[in-house]
């Protein structure tokens, strides 16, 4: 997962996941603009093993974080952007800066799919474990990036167990996926979610907190 090589920076002129505007508009009578990004909505699961006590995420690489991190380490690495070829990125930074643990997820791009159905599919693909769309529970939607994007992002418990795994996930290496599969043990789940030493997004830190108000009282009660 870490063996990154052969960096190179280039202006994205197309693409199948974004498309970038600009929305010009009059405010309490104050003329204003903002850029931002159409996207596709996401779904996301928070997974708990029942068998072993754990949650079950997923720790990938992310280009966009490891720019990030480059360009707050290596300013003069984006001040080309207005030109049409940007410098090749000598000496990058080691590919951990990029790699971030994360919810199961993915993006909603199947029509004749319902939002559970994505959902049972990317457990299955992302961690190996085969659910139905009775398995899952619906614990909310919001707005991702609402600076940027805005897309909608529903969240789903599913509790799973050890025979429930039917391969050991990794995502779908022909789309470029390439995923780890993480446990977190439920009593190190709190102090994890909070833990600034393992990057992480905002899903995992509400998801594992959802849990202990409304999962956790129920399981000591057990």
């Amino acid at each position: 997962m870490e063996a990154i090589e052969e960096l190179a920076l280039q202006p994205c002129t197309s693409s199948l996941y974004l498309r970038p505007f600009r929305l010009s508009y009059r405010q309490n009578g104050t003329k204003k603009s903002w850029d931002f990004m159409r996207t596709h909505d996401s779904v996301s699961i928070l997974i708990f093993n029942t068998s072993r006590q754990c949650f079950v995420v997923v720790k990938q690489f992310r280009p966009a974080v490891y720019m990030c991190e480059v360009e707050r380490h290596r300013p003069q690495v984006f001040q080309n952007q207005d030109k049409e070829k940007f410098p090749c990125l000598e000496d990058p930074l080691p590919a951990v800066v990029g790699v971030t643990y994360e919810l199961c997820a993915g993006i909603v791009d199947k029509p004749d799919h319902s939002l559970e159905e994505i959902a049972c599919e990317e457990v299955l693909e992302e961690c190996g474990y085969r659910v139905s769309v009775a398995d899952l529970r619906r614990i909310t939607s919001y707005r991702a990036g609402v600076g940027v994007t805005g897309s909608r992002q529903t969240l789903f418990y599913a509790e799973v167990t050890d025979q429930m795994r039917t391969s050991g996930g990794g995502g779908q290496p022909e789309e470029g996926e390439l995923i780890e599969v993480v446990e977190i043990p439920l009593e190190e789940s709190m102090k994890f979610a909070y833990d600034e030493t393992f990057p992480k997004t905002m899903g995992v830190i509400f998801s594992f907190t959802w849990f202990q108000n409304n999962i956790a009282p129920k399981l000591s009660k057990k």
